[in-house]
């Protein structure tokens, strides 16, 4: 039975919207594919999301999220060396992408699409993964695992470094023979310089 306007929430019309995107794209998927896709009104649509760009933003902030709340676990994981939790990080950031772009080729498509339109979305995004490496960075700094002055513009550095593993551009890439183990040879590289003393 569809839910009626008493039952519909935020969730259940970003997974609506974010179906209606896979089936029709960003260009034409509408608010009233939404709403019928849902079985309610497209009134009962912007009732939670005042306008189409608002709906487009919250389903890209959620899709964005996921990623980040994914790699959050990481970043604190007592058991884990700096070192290692550096290494599972990028290993698991590049593994989400990669999962995205391969298993919902459509849905990873229409994101890239929205992403390029919603500069402050990705901001924040991207400042959020910064920010998750910097921690990590200057958990390592202040165990003696790295040496940096400035654990923030680091954590930039690494995230630039690797990024043929995690932007979007790069995405047909991520399926050609040695990718990994050109990202092996990356990420060792950087955990060897941040590892190494200066002047040594």
């Amino acid at each position: 039975m569809p839910p009626t306007s008493e039952t519909l929430t935020a969730e259940r019309i970003l997974e609506a919207t974010e179906e209606v995107l896979r089936r029709h794209g960003p260009a034409k998927a509408t608010v009233v594919d939404v709403a019928r896709a849902l079985g309610v009104s497209h009134g009962s649509v912007y009732r939670h999301f005042r306008t189409k760009a608002a709906l487009r933003e919250a389903v890209t902030k959620r899709w964005l999220d996921r990623t980040s709340q994914r790699l959050a676990g990481i970043v604190d994981a007592a058991d884990r060396t700096p070192e290692q939790r550096l290494r599972d990080w990028l290993s698991t950031l590049f593994a989400a992408k990669r999962h995205k772009a391969g298993d919902d080729p459509e849905l990873f498509a229409t994101y890239t699409v929205l992403t390029d339109e919603l500069g402050g979305v990705v901001h924040e995004h991207l400042a959020d993964l910064t920010g998750q490496l910097t921690r990590i960075i200057a958990a390592g700094t202040a165990s003696g695992a790295f040496h940096t002055s400035d654990p923030s513009a680091t954590a930039r550095a690494v995230f630039h470094a690797t990024g043929r593993f995690h932007d979007p551009c790069h995405a047909r890439e991520w399926t050609s023979p040695g990718i990994d183990a050109e990202f092996e040879a990356v990420v060792e590289l950087l955990v060897r310089g941040l590892s190494r003393e200066p002047g040594r």
